[in-house]
Parts: C-alpha cells; structure tokens; sequence
C-alpha cells in the first residue's frame, strides 16, 4: 500500500489567479462561467488577500 506524502499548502495567489483565468477566458471567448475552477481560484486569492495570507 502506497504511503501518503505530506504536501505543502501554498495559498492562491492573486497573480496565480489571474494567469488561471486568463487561459479560461482564451478558452471561452472571452467569458469565464460562475462555479468554474478559475472564478473559484479567483475568489480564494481574493480571500487570502483579505486575511493577509499572501502578499502582493
């Protein structure tokens, strides 16, 4: 049985966000849909923004 790694969480970034999407409005015309991982990536890096969890 494999053995489980311990993985570093790295809070989302707003750059990070914002490259995501980025490639899903290319992807999409121009549109990003509500519920998509990139409007959730956006929404995290704008909560971890406000909670002072990153820097700009």
């Amino acid at each position: 049985m494999p053995t489980k790694t311990a993985s570093k969480s790295v809070p989302m970034t707003a750059s990070a966000a914002s490259r995501i999407q980025s490639q899903a409005a290319k992807i999409g015309g121009g549109q990003v849909a509500a519920g998509t991982f990139a409007a959730r990536a956006q929404r995290a890096a704008a909560l971890n923004n406000a909670a002072g969890k990153t820097s700009k």
